[in-house]
């Protein structure tokens, strides 16, 4: 059996899974079938972006995450704070008391990521004001659009600034800061992530940009939220323990990546639907004026992550007043010694290709184009594929056929009935020539 080359967050749960077809359409790369009345995610095409999470009724769509019983793994652990958890809570502008809520939880000790996310700010400043990079620039902070890319718009692999994400970088000034203060080995020391998403898991377990990551346990901000909600009431000795800027804290939010960015021609999406049109329209040279451009696969951003806790326009607000309680920026608490360029670029994943062989990937599409045009074009995804040249797909693969559509089924049972119901007819008229 061949090894398995992707590693997924996103899974299913087949038992619960009642095959309505509910998450075939949002998936931005058409990465799920439905066969034998249950869904099928196609892992090749897979990037944890999380859309099926959101769609599915029956929550049979899942997030693998690291449980809190991973911190037991560790001697010292430091709770790596991404800055939209605290729009989760309303009392967000006292960041100490979230923070210290998490020391109660079992961590040592904790982290922002929002510093990482300044100095993802600093150096991208600079890299656009030396002006080598391709243009429009595109951020590289969400792993879910780096592998979008890589899947369906890999001659844009260039464009994305070489930078790690904030998390990244984030992580290995947490683990060297840990080890200066305890002397213990790197090993010994887990460094723990609280994430929004599905994508940041992947991309700490596959190495999309990064050789190793420092993040050594990702664990979502719902399981987080659930058990900090309890105790976050009751802190009377409140610790100082933050020590980043709104700079970096606005990242969590549509708009704050772009604009610590210093580019004066930026422009901001959210939303992978959204995030696929405007990839398109830099392939098709329509955004030459733009020099820098956020995306992010979640709506508003990180804060509208599916393993977020809270409203994401709720979260947002809070995230606006907290930068706006914030007095005075972070400055040169940063390590230098910290890398900030990712290892190597995302890599294009062929997905879309029918055949290794040339010869055959031609005949396949020859087929394709033909079966697509004897389907009727409703895209429909009642035949378990998303869309009607997706089911062409299918069928030139050998994994679906054409009856499996309805509607071809319909014509082909009405012709059926029709030669039947002619066959009788003839049979009638000739029992009455023979009677007279």
């Amino acid at each position: 059996m061949e090894k398995e080359r992707y590693w997924h967050s996103v899974t299913l749960e087949r038992d619960t899974c009642k095959g309505c077809t509910n998450c075939l359409k949002p998936c931005p790369t058409q990465a799920i079938r439905v066969q034998n009345g249950k869904a099928k995610i196609l892992k090749e095409r897979c990037i944890d972006c999380g859309e099926c999470i959101r769609v599915c009724p029956y929550h049979a769509k899942k997030a693998v995450t690291d449980q809190f019983d991973i911190l037991k793994k560790y001697r010292y652990t430091v709770a790596l704070v991404a800055p939209a958890f605290y729009g989760q809570f309303s009392k967000t502008e006292d960041r100490d008391l979230i923070l210290t809520a998490l020391t109660l939880l079992g961590f040592d000790d904790v982290y922002e990521v929002a510093r990482g996310a300044q100095e993802i700010s600093k150096k991208t400043r600079a890299l656009l004001a030396e002006g080598h990079l391709t243009t429009p620039v595109i951020s590289s902070a969400c792993p879910a659009v780096s592998k979008l890319i890589a899947v369906r718009f890999p001659n844009l692999i260039e464009n994305i600034i070489p930078l790690r994400s904030p998390m990244e970088v984030s992580a290995e000034a947490a683990k060297g800061e840990a080890v200066e203060k305890t002397g213990l080995a790197p090993e010994e020391i887990g460094i723990i992530f609280i994430s929004p998403c599905p994508a940041k898991v992947t991309a700490v377990k596959d190495g999309v940009t990064v050789k190793h990551s420092y993040v050594d346990g990702v664990i979502s901000f719902k399981d987080t939220y659930l058990r900090l909600a309890q105790k976050i009431g009751n802190i009377e000795n409140i610790k100082k323990l933050s020590r980043s800027g709104s700079l970096g804290i606005r990242w969590a939010t549509s708009g704050g990546e772009a604009e610590g960015s210093g580019a004066e021609r930026k422009i901001s999406v959210d939303g992978i639907h959204n995030v696929i049109k405007v990839l398109e329209d830099i392939e098709d040279d329509k955004l030459s004026d733009i020099l820098y451009v956020e995306a992010l696969a979640c709506p508003g951003g990180c804060v509208g992550g599916p393993l977020t806790a809270e409203n994401n326009f709720v979260a947002r607000s809070r995230i606006e007043r907290l930068c706006k309680a914030i007095e005075k920026e972070a400055e040169g608490d940063f390590p230098d010694a910290v890398d900030r360029m990712w290892d190597h670029p995302p890599q294009y994943r062929p997905v879309m290709k029918l055949s290794d062989d040339v010869r055959k990937a031609m005949q396949m599409a020859i087929a394709l184009e033909e079966i697509e045009e004897r389907l009727p074009g409703l895209d429909c995804g009642s035949c378990g594929s998303p869309c009607c040249r997706a089911l062409a797909e299918d069928i030139v693969r050998g994994y679906a056929k054409e009856s499996d559509c309805i509607f071809v089924m319909r014509e082909r049972l009405k012709e059926l009935l029709g030669r039947v119901a002619e066959t009788k007819s003839s049979a009638e008229q000739e029992e009455d020539k023979g009677e007279s």
